[in-house]
């Protein structure tokens, strides 16, 4: 209900927000390069500013930096140096920013650069949990904001392929899918190597906030949102942490479809393989192979009309020839640049990052109560066990 109003209240906003900030529609008229500033520079943060200085964004510019470590901004000499994200945003030196902080601060950074009339590129997640994206989505003051988020795999040509083999109903309808994502192996030394990670206050969960929003996403790009999740999440099964390190959901769609997501930084060698099977079919996606066996008679019909008890459908053997690309994190600036310098259409809208969140926001809370979360869930009662969790944590790693 909320992104509704937000969406409906953008009109009227539009001209309030031009009066308040008016350089920031003057600023674009004829640029071919826009002006951008990385807020956060640990590992992703340096890996996007040192992509953009060896000329993988053409229509961006590293204007500046923030951190709050002097050695980690004087890395990059030709940007102008921030140690606070409010200096950056009041500087008047960038059209836009990049936020590549902890996940927590996404919401407020976030918030923060919007509502200073900045275009804004956030990492995933967008937030940790429902309620704080629904407010990140509302600070954006216009329409004319260009407001992305850091969801990279959806410049993949594997999902890309798949999204049209569904959306052209190629596939015909859904009946199964899953996907087991068990590749995303962390060692205790990586635990350790900070006290925030891995933790209720820090990171806000664990494989679902971490490693898998990208996976989420494209669960939800690729087959939209189901009705109902019944997930069984295991915190710390297979290290010193206090949040989840091992998940199997089972998801529910209204037309019938069901999925079932499994994923663990615990097991190696682990698993990527995604199935989804349909009307029409088979696809199988894995070690970067797409695999269509395609039904000559889709299934439904098939089973109605023939003869036989135990036959199956013909099928036609198909893999589908791909070619990856080398630069995804680039290719999602760029487009960026380009929905700010040209109004080209985003690949990955930041109001869209909502829905991954509130799947593993779902998956989390069925686990803490037991039972099937229906969706669209209550966002506000799950920040309110959230914040118990963070209240109440006594978590201490051990040190070895």
């Amino acid at each position: 209900m909320l992104l509704a109003q937000v969406r409906e209240s953008r009109m009227s906003a539009e001209r309030e927000s031009m009066a308040k900030h008016p350089r920031r529609r003057t600023k674009q008229k004829n640029m071919n390069k826009i002006n951008l500033g990385i807020i956060g520079l640990g590992g992703m943060g340096r890996h996007h500013a040192k992509s953009i200085l060896q000329g993988d964004v053409p229509n961006c510019r590293l204007a500046a930096v923030c951190d709050g470590r002097e050695d980690v901004l004087n890395e990059f000499p030709t940007a102008q140096k921030f140690s606070t994200c409010a200096d950056l945003i009041a500087s008047n030196s960038v059209d836009a920013v990049l936020i590549a902080t902890p996940h927590y601060s996404h919401t407020t950074l976030g918030i923060e650069a919007l509502q200073a009339g900045l275009h804004v590129l956030v990492e995933k997640p967008i937030s940790v949990h429902k309620s704080d994206c629904e407010r990140l989505i509302a600070a954006r003051r216009s329409p004319d904001q260009v407001f992305a988020a850091m969801f990279n795999m959806r410049t993949s040509e594997i999902y890309g392929k798949l999204r049209h083999l569904i959306r052209t109903g190629e596939l015909g309808q859904i009946r199964r899918i899953q996907w087991t994502v068990t590749n995303w192996f962390r060692s205790d030394a990586y635990y350790a190597s900070g006290k925030w990670r891995a933790t209720w206050g820090g990171e806000g969960g664990g494989v679902l906030l971490n490693q898998c929003p990208h996976q989420l996403d494209l669960w939800y790009w690729l087959f939209g949102m189901p009705s109902r999740i019944r997930a069984f999440c295991h915190m710390g099964r297979y290290h010193d942490i206090e949040v989840e390190d091992d998940v199997s959901a089972y998801f529910e769609y209204e037309n019938g479809a069901t999925g079932l997501f499994v994923t663990s930084t615990g097991e190696a060698p682990g698993t990527n393989r995604l199935e989804v099977s349909a009307e029409r079919g088979r696809v199988v996606i894995e070690n970067g192979r797409f695999l269509f066996d395609r039904n000559e008679i889709p299934t439904t019909e098939f089973s109605r009309t023939s003869s036989s008890s135990m036959k199956t459908p013909s099928v036609w053997k198909i893999e589908i020839p791909l070619a990856e690309r080398d630069k995804p994190h680039a290719e999602i600036i760029e487009n960026f640049g380009a929905a700010i310098l040209d109004r080209k259409p985003l690949i990955a809208p930041a109001e869209e990052g909502i829905y991954s969140v509130e799947l593993a926001n779902a998956m989390l809370l069925s686990t803490f109560q037991n039972e099937t979360i229906e969706l669209p869930m209550n966002g506000a009662q799950y920040e309110e066990i959230l914040k118990k969790k963070c209240t109440e944590s006594r978590f201490q790693r051990a040190t070895p």
